[in-house]
């Protein structure tokens, strides 16, 4: 279902082993090789107690760009990209230009599949407003993580993400299925 996205030491891994209630390499450094999907249960992610949950697959996306050639096969049928980077690191707000050219403008994804996350690592100051981005980046929803002083907000801002990529998807598929009918 969606993308994670960023540069090496962006903190996207802990990102998605977070929203992904993961364990997987907790404490550690290691870099992801390639891609690294986990797989995600989310009962009642619309809120009633009725009906299925939504499974979700989050690709945790390799920063290294050696992996370059293999980006076109991990966007395919994908509903969703979210972008992550240090605010902190001049590099990576260069380079989420990039991201987005590649992730979101060349594939068949709105603006809205798309979530910037300026995470905020650990021990960091953590200045979430000054940060401004230019076009077409400062369209896009952004948000601020840091795990270390609002974890279930961060958990919050990703539901809603996922809310709004169930809620697409599901209009697509009544749009495509009224189609079909008449």
């Amino acid at each position: 279902m969606g993308v994670f996205r960023s540069h090496c030491q962006s903190g996207k891994s802990v990102l998605a082993n977070f929203v992904s209630e993961s364990i997987e390499g907790i404490g550690s450094y290691s870099p992801t090789q390639g891609v690294r999907i986990l797989e995600y249960e989310k009962p009642n992610l619309n809120g009633n107690s009725k009906g299925a949950g939504c499974r979700f697959e989050l690709w945790d996306c390799s920063g290294d760009q050696k992996f370059e050639t293999c980006w076109p096969a991990l966007m395919k049928d994908s509903h969703g990209v979210i972008i992550i980077f240090n605010p902190e690191l001049p590099s990576h707000l260069k380079e989420i230009e990039m991201w987005y050219s590649c992730f979101v403008q060349q594939q068949p994804l709105l603006d809205s599949q798309c979530l910037l996350v300026a995470h905020h690592k650990p021990g960091s100051a953590g200045d979430t407003e000054n940060l401004s981005l230019a076009y077409p980046l400062n369209k896009l929803k952004l948000i601020h993580s840091n795990l270390e002083d609002d974890p279930e907000d961060v958990r919050m801002e990703f539901m809603k993400y996922f809310k709004s990529i169930i809620t697409f998807i599901n209009e697509s598929r009544e749009r495509e299925e009224m189609s079909i009918i008449s």
